[in-house]
């Protein structure tokens, strides 16, 4: 395993961090116990940051990552939650509810302290409200903070306009999408470390396809699917490609992948340091190439 510098925090994180959001029941439902032992897993494999949030499962990936974390030494793992998102449609980024959030957290997990806590989806909220309440109501609560969204426009205005420890955004830096290695520069002028999250694109680089919800136009689904069909004709998971891809850049911290298998994330630690044949990626390339970066909108129109 590969250890980075999470910024001006000064912590080293392994290049692989565990997502939690598969314990919260999101792509499907799980065994509580498989999920556990997923955890403990991506720590015995030397993965040793942890990013969760209230929103997963509606505070259940909290409750159970808190199960998997008992007894496991606290200085050995890096552990981030968010606030702000709390269901679909449920945000407050208010002073009081974030500051509560955390409290909350803190005991689902079982901890006495948080690494990072960010700001979950600044995009659906008020800028100016998170820059002037959110985030300085926020200091002191964890040791850093730090902010999460899809569209890069509000997480570069937000990280512009207030110092952050951290940003981290998800299918931006993919297969599919390159937009958050290019914002890297602009970040990390502003001081904050970046982040990555999902490799495979909400499930869309892997074999089974996409989730029905999923919010990428038809034209990016199927040049996935054209994708992972390529790969499984010549043996390769689409997967394995992907969660390598997104790792390997230094410019990010750590890149997040989730499952609440343990068998999964043996093989995604395994996959995230193993060579792609560049054949193979060049091939990938060209079928993905037309849809090579096009995004879906997401949080408030003004904030994209």
């Amino acid at each position: 395993m590969e250890y980075r510098t999470l910024g001006g925090t000064g912590l080293r994180v392994s290049m692989l961090g565990y997502g939690a959001s598969s314990l919260g029941g999101v792509f499907e439902p799980i065994d509580e116990a498989l999920g556990i032992r997923a955890v403990r897993t991506a720590l015995d494999l030397g993965v040793n940051i942890i990013d969760v949030s209230p929103y997963y499962g509606n505070t259940a990936a909290e409750s159970v990552l808190g199960r998997a974390l008992r007894g496991v030494d606290r200085s050995s793992y890096v552990l981030a939650t968010k606030c702000g998102r709390y269901g679909r449609d449920d945000f407050d980024f208010s002073a009081a509810r974030v500051v509560a959030s955390v409290q909350e957290s803190l005991a689902r997990l079982g901890t006495d302290h948080l690494d990072l806590i960010q700001c979950h989806d600044i995009e659906f909220g008020d800028l100016d409200r998170i820059v002037t309440e959110t985030l300085p109501a926020l200091r002191g609560h964890a040791r850093f903070v730090g902010i999460t969204g899809y569209p890069l426009g509000a997480l570069a205005r937000v990280a512009a306009a207030t110092p952050v420890d951290t940003v981290l955004s998800y299918c931006r830096y993919t297969l599919l999408d390159r937009a958050l290695l290019a914002a890297v520069p602009a970040f990390t002028a502003a001081g904050a470390a970046v982040m990555n999250a999902s490799p495979l694109g909400m499930g869309l680089l892997c074999e089974r396809g996409a989730p029905a919800w999923h919010p990428a136009p038809a034209a990016v689904r199927a040049a996935a699917a054209r994708a992972a069909e390529l790969c499984a004709a010549r043996g390769v998971d689409i997967a394995r490609v992907a969660v390598r891809f997104a790792c390997a850049p230094a410019e990010f911290a750590t890149t997040f992948v989730g499952t609440a298998d343990p068998l999964d994330m043996a093989r995604n630690v395994r996959w995230a340091v193993e060579d792609i044949d560049p054949d193979l990626l060049a091939d990938i390339e060209r079928v993905l190439g037309p849809v090579l970066g096009h995004a879906w909108p997401s949080g408030r129109p003004e904030n994209a």
